[in-house]
């Protein structure tokens, strides 16, 4: 599989990912059933406030779900940052990943490879992870 995501999109979660730090960043990009067409750019506070686990608030969850629907749109990709490690899930990434359908992408902002960024996107299903090729675009 391939991530196609616009280059917009993937500037906006580093920056995220640089303004939020030494905590990771989180937020999800949302788009139309069914398409797989990462459209919708929506940040999400890190509830956590943690160098080394992200978590959206269960209200905000809830209000993205049904944002969602209302709009008739599903999560295309779930990202986060890593502070001071490889663009990889972690086990706790793993665990919690519940979109099935979704692109998982993990962006490092360790200092080692300081000023470039690892930028990585993963599929996860069923505690099984599987990196896939990420196709930077820039328009629809």
């Amino acid at each position: 599989m391939t991530l196609r995501i616009l280059q917009k999109d993937v500037d906006a979660i580093v920056a995220q990912s640089k303004a939020e730090y030494p905590d990771e960043c989180c937020g999800v990009i949302l788009g139309p059933i069914g398409l797989d067409k990462a459209a919708r750019f929506k940040p999400m506070v890190n509830s956590a406030h943690s160098p080394t686990f992200y978590e959206f608030d269960s209200k905000d969850l809830l209000a993205l779900y049904r944002e969602a629907d209302l709009n008739e749109e599903e999560i295309v990709v779930v990202y986060h940052s890593h502070t001071e490690t490889p663009a990889y899930p972690s086990r706790t990434d793993i665990a919690y990943a519940s979109e099935p359908n979704a692109h998982y992408v993990v962006v490092s902002t360790r200092k080692e490879i300081a000023p470039e960024n690892e930028f990585r996107s993963y599929r996860i299903i069923d505690g099984l992870v599987s990196e896939e090729n990420v196709e930077i675009i820039f328009d629809w």
